[in-house]
């Protein structure tokens, strides 16, 4: 079964010894209670993962991972809802109001980067690569490209499909301002879901297909479907972990983050999370197809977290 299928994951394994950096064994038989995490899908096989890992060494605490998508997570958690919000994008300033309402704090604290991918069907024999400028005119709204000939001449007189995130994702967000700016909308027109497995089933059986999300959904399904190289100005460029970590893969590299609630942070088993999450969270990111922070910015997220800054930061 796909892993990332998992909408709650709930952690009752028996306790072991596990090699990572964080957690003291010692207290481990004494941590309980339960930590609740939603948000996006895109972050979601980083959280899930450090989850099974945190498990392992505290079998009595129960983590919950939603995956309600980054707007989604947030409507909960600037309630209160929820401990933590996996998002694929920054706190947005109406988020920010919602949660000052209800006097909810957060901790932004980035966990790995992503590069958000662009996909075909495995049959498709015709992108070699598409730019920015052509994404651009297939996905804005009004959108006069409806067969991939009106994108290049030369390439079929089929009706393009097309697959993304729903509106409260993150990542339909980062999307949006990458490709068709800030003030701009995309077309309506097109298959949503907030999870990743559904569009990648889409684009995996139409060969005409197109569709966007995480770069760990393509990793995870590269038996099924193509990413597509994207030139942003200086060349055609393929994401993978170089290409994203050293920004050449541009302009859909981006952050990903984990929001803590700071009154959350005061009980141990929140607190205890959090801190396994950021001392392991980078060897874990690049297991399940992400790029884990430099040390360099691991450290500034450590100590942010330890002296529990609170607002947006990066």
């Amino acid at each position: 079964m796909n892993k990332f299928k998992i909408i709650t994951t709930t952690l009752v394994l028996s306790l072991v010894l596990f090699s990572c950096k964080s957690s003291d064994n010692s207290t481990a038989d004494m941590l309980r209670g339960t930590v609740k995490v939603d948000g996006s899908s895109t972050v979601f096989p980083v959280t899930e993962a450090v989850a099974e890992e945190f498990g392992k060494i505290h079998p009595k605490v129960r983590v919950t991972v939603g995956i309600s998508g980054t707007g989604g997570g947030f409507k909960k958690f600037c309630i209160g809802e929820i401990d933590i919000n996996d998002a694929s994008r920054h706190i947005k300033p109406k988020e920010v109001k919602k949660a000052k309402e209800n006097n909810v704090k957060y901790i932004e604290l980035p966990v790995a980067y992503d590069g958000l991918s662009i996909v075909i069907n495995k049959n498709n024999d015709f992108i070699d690569y598409l730019t920015v400028d052509e994404l651009n005119a297939i996905w804005k709204a009004g959108s006069t490209m409806k067969m991939w000939s009106d994108v290049r001449s030369d390439w079929p007189n089929r009706r393009i499909k097309l697959y993304g995130p729903g509106t409260d994702s993150g990542t339909f967000d980062y999307f949006k301002e990458a490709i068709i700016g800030k003030k701009n909308n995309i077309r309506s027109d097109f298959t949503k879901s907030e999870d990743d497995n559904v569009l990648v089933t889409g684009v995996s059986g139409d060969k005409y297909s197109l569709g966007f999300f995480g770069y760990a959904y393509y990793a995870e399904n590269k038996d099924k479907i193509n990413v597509v190289p994207i030139d942003g100005g200086n060349g055609p460029v393929v994401p993978s972990g170089k290409t994203i970590n050293d920004g050449s893969y541009t302009p859909l590299s981006r952050p990903i983050f984990i929001y803590v609630n700071p009154e959350s942070a005061k009980r141990p088993e929140v607190d205890e999370f959090v801190k396994f999450y950021l001392e392991n969270g980078d060897e874990l990111a690049n297991e399940v197809g992400y790029v884990g922070m430099p040390n360099k910015v691991t450290k500034k997220v450590i100590e942010r977290y330890t002296k529990r800054l609170t607002g947006s930061w990066f």
